[in-house]
């Protein structure tokens, strides 16, 4: 079964049979149209050229992971952890340029560390560290546009980055894996055909999105775990949290005529105003989200 068929097969199966979690789909109706998708210059390092652009995306979500952490994360003022990682990446990528293949391959955790601005005692930056070596063994000698060229489609290239790093075998999910070619061609620097077969990113912030709009819907002891904002440990929990929001979003994207791609930026950037922020979501220390 190709990639974005496990993962819809997959999560409808735990949608199904789910006990902690329902999905109600009358809600569903409620969502609006949103800007289309892109990538915000003030954060993002975009204006290099294909080959550095390309790099820093997929540098970037390498290491797109943490929420679990991001409470403990020392932000920049007005960001999020995850804008916060991506705008001190960039800031590396403007001052000194990206990492080699070679120096992926050696890279540490003061490193990485320093980089974003972190302690290198902070757990977080050791998995940091671990995900770009392992990308830079992945690279060999090639470069970015050479692993584009080789992947002619997005299905294609998250399949080849679920099976040849661990950080990205999200088994059931895959959501590292396949926003890595949303993210290159939001960016201009990669071109698929297939875009539309991916679903949505299952990560902690759609579903809570979905939770808060009366889509999800979570059973007494589940919501007053993560409303207590106590971590939600890897398990049936979390994955069915995970998978119904895929499923909900299959739902939609079949209702409205809109790809699941295009679902998950309008959920996503719905989900960061201030009446979404001020509620708490799940959080699950690990390296796919």
């Amino acid at each position: 079964m190709a990639l974005c068929d496990d993962v819809r097969a997959h999560c409808a199966l735990i949608a199904g049979s789910a006990r902690s979690v329902t999905i109600d789909v009358a809600a569903l109706s409620g969502l609006a149209e949103a800007p289309a998708a892109t990538l915000d210059p003030a954060i993002h390092y975009l204006e290099g050229p294909r080959e550095a652009v390309a790099r820093y995306l997929l540098t970037l979500d390498a290491i797109n992971f943490g929420s679990g952490w991001f409470p403990m994360l020392r932000k920049r003022p007005g960001c999020s952890g995850y804008t916060t990682v991506a705008a001190m990446l960039g800031d590396r990528f403007r001052a000194d340029g990206p990492w080699s293949n070679t120096e992926l391959r050696s890279l540490d955790t003061g490193t990485i560390a320093a980089t974003l601005g972190q302690s290198p005692d902070f757990e977080l930056m050791a998995l940091y560290a671990e995900a770009l070596r392992a990308l830079g063994r992945w690279l060999g000698e090639r470069s970015t546009l050479d692993v584009i060229d080789e992947s002619p489609s997005a299905e294609g290239l998250a399949t080849r980055l679920a099976s040849a790093m661990p950080l990205f075998d999200d088994r059931g999910f895959y959501k590292r894996a396949q926003i890595v070619p949303a993210d290159l061609a939001l960016a201009g620097v990669a071109a698929f055909e297939d875009l539309d077969r991916l679903t949505i990113f299952a990560d902690n912030l759609v579903p809570h999105v979905l939770r808060c709009d009366g889509v999800l819907i979570y059973e007494p002891r589940l919501a007053a775990h993560i409303d207590a904002e106590r971590p939600l440990r890897p398990g049936p929990q979390e994955r069915e949290i995970r998978a119904c929001a895929v499923h909900a979003c299959e739902l939609l994207s079949a209702r409205l005529g809109v790809a699941p791609r295009v679902l998950d930026n309008w959920l996503w950037n719905r989900g960061q105003s201030p009446r979404y922020k001020a509620l708490p979501r799940h959080r699950c220390r690990c390296v796919y989200y």
